[in-house]
């Protein structure tokens, strides 16, 4: 009887970008209204903070997953060129050299090197980049779809804390928005886990618990320059 089984691992990439960007958009954005709020700021003062926040968040995300994923996506062309290079000059140590690799992982030596040769035989540089350099179509750089990814997650993260400062503007905001900031991180850290296949309390805990922590430190931020402008 055959069958199949569902793996996750297609989605370490745009999973890692989303789960990052929606985090920092709701820490980030609830962080900077709670400590602006507690600093007895006027309510227009708090929403303007919050949407250049949002701004300003959105496009450090993308620039910032743009330039580190540019960055992998450089070095894995530089080690791609280079083992092509010892492709063209010599070949036959490849060979060798990935069935070594292979016999490492328990395979005969006999049949490890049966295994290279027909490997590389179908796509010599792929086989290396695969198994030799760790390269896969799984794991490999993509700037553009990280840089959307983050941008996106971010905003759709930041418009939650930020619409509930457009809409409330009683004098408890602070604690409206931690609360509901939480909740939607729980949230968040739920869907994360179950997509990725973790334990949904573990991915809830980690969230809520860095979330709670950067919200307590702006507050506190917010509390002292009131403090001072007394």
């Amino acid at each position: 009887m055959s069958h199949s089984q569902p793996h996750r691992q297609n989605r370490v990439g745009w999973l890692r970008a989303a789960v990052l960007g929606a985090n920092d958009g709701i820490v980030s954005t609830a962080s900077l209204i709670i400590g602006v709020a507690s600093a007895n700021s006027s309510h227009i003062s708090i929403v303007v903070a919050g949407t250049a926040g949002l701004v300003a968040g959105a496009i450090s995300m993308a620039a910032g997953e743009y330039v580190s994923v540019c960055a992998q996506a450089d070095t894995e062309k530089a080690d791609l060129l280079l083992e092509k290079q010892s492709l063209e000059s010599d070949y036959e140590s490849e060979v060798i050299e990935l069935a070594k690799i292979y016999q490492q992982r328990g395979v005969e030596q006999a049949l490890s090197v049966t295994v290279a040769q027909q490997l590389m035989a179908h796509d010599a540089l792929g086989a290396h980049a695969r198994d030799d350099i760790g390269i896969s179509e799984l794991t490999s750089a993509n700037p553009l779809s990280a840089a959307f990814a983050s941008a996106l997650s971010f905003t759709l993260g930041a418009v939650l804390p930020l619409l509930t400062a457009y809409f409330y503007s009683a004098d408890n905001l602070s604690l409206i928005i931690a609360l509901l900031s939480l909740v939607f991180l729980a949230m968040l850290g739920a869907v994360s886990a179950y997509l990725s296949g973790a334990k949904i309390i573990t991915g809830v805990a980690r969230v809520t618990f860095w979330g709670s922590l950067a919200m307590v430190a702006t507050a506190l931020v917010g509390l002292a320059f009131n403090v001072t402008i007394r």
